[in-house]
């Protein structure tokens, strides 16, 4: 049994929290709306006030928040879990942040609590089956330690030193918009074309394109999009992925028309939907 603080409990968060819970781990949860931690501790976590007191005396802290803000305020802020973090602590970043924030996080840490940052690829229902992807940075050290509770939510892979899984995930987001943008693009085609929408579909499902509009697809055909991985998530990932290019020198076309999709789709309100509603926004454009 490790004792774990695990701060954040979003769509993804709380479903992860809940497998570390039901495996025997003892875990103290906090979230910024209280109410979103109570069917945790129903289940036998300890509901933490703050940050600081669910990250004080655990072996591990793991955080999956919204964005590199939310992270410094969790971690620094007021009762922030930084200063209360056991010098001999592992503290475990599953949000999706961006190498930068990742490498200033380390910055500020107290010696010498290790770090590994390990954002995942896959939305709730992988969450809650334990079966996520999860790329991990740091020191192979600090990635053992860490690795036994990680395996408990999916599959991890240590990429390298500390920030290459924030940079492996932005490589895989980079993706996820001209897969989106050309499946909606493809169904507006088919609809100005006199198409039959289903036909379509079952013709993408054979394509380039099948595995998302395999895992999307009862979404597709019923035109509702309850939220698995929010498309303002999505929005943001796709700004970050362009930064890190464009820091890096590098122009990468396809992600700015598909950070122009997203962000017009969640100008018009779609953004606490599914990602792939950006789909049917496309389609009606």
């Amino acid at each position: 049994m490790t004792t774990i603080g695990f701060l954040g409990l979003g769509l993804m968060g709380a479903p992860m929290a809940g497998r570390l819970v039901d495996v025997g781990h003892d875990v103290a949860v906090w979230n910024r709306t209280a109410s979103r931690a109570e069917p945790l501790g129903e289940r036998g976590a300890t509901v933490a006030a703050t940050p600081a007191e669910a990250a004080a005396g655990r072996q591990v802290v793991i955080t999956m928040l919204t964005d590199a803000d939310a992270l410094d305020a969790v971690l620094f802020g007021g009762d922030g879990a930084a200063a209360a973090l056991d010098p001999r602590a592992l503290l475990v970043d599953m949000s999706t942040v961006g190498r930068d924030a990742v490498l200033d996080v380390a910055r500020r840490l107290p010696e010498p609590v290790a770090f590994v940052d390990a954002p995942v690829t896959g939305s709730t229902p992988r969450a809650e089956a334990g079966e996520l992807t999860i790329l991990a940075g740091g020191t192979p050290e600090a990635y053992e330690r860490a690795r036994p509770v990680l395996e408990v939510l999916g599959t991890p892979r240590r990429c390298g030193e500390l920030g290459a899984g924030a940079a492996m995930k932005l490589v895989s987001n980079s993706t996820l918009g001209a897969i989106l943008v050309g499946i909606g693009e493809a169904l507006a085609l088919g609809d100005a074309l006199g198409l039959d929408r289903g036909a379509v579909l079952d013709l993408l499902e054979n394509s380039y394109l099948g595995g998302m509009v395999k895992t999307k697809r009862a979404m597709l055909d019923s035109g509702e999009y309850p939220p698995q991985f929010k498309l303002s998530l999505a929005a943001k990932d796709l700004r970050l992925v362009e930064r890190a290019a464009l820091d890096g020198g590098r122009n990468l076309r396809g992600v700015s028309v598909a950070r122009d999709a997203f962000g017009d789709a969640e100008e018009a309100g779609r953004g606490d939907e599914d990602y792939a509603a950006l789909v049917a926004f496309l389609e009606s454009a």
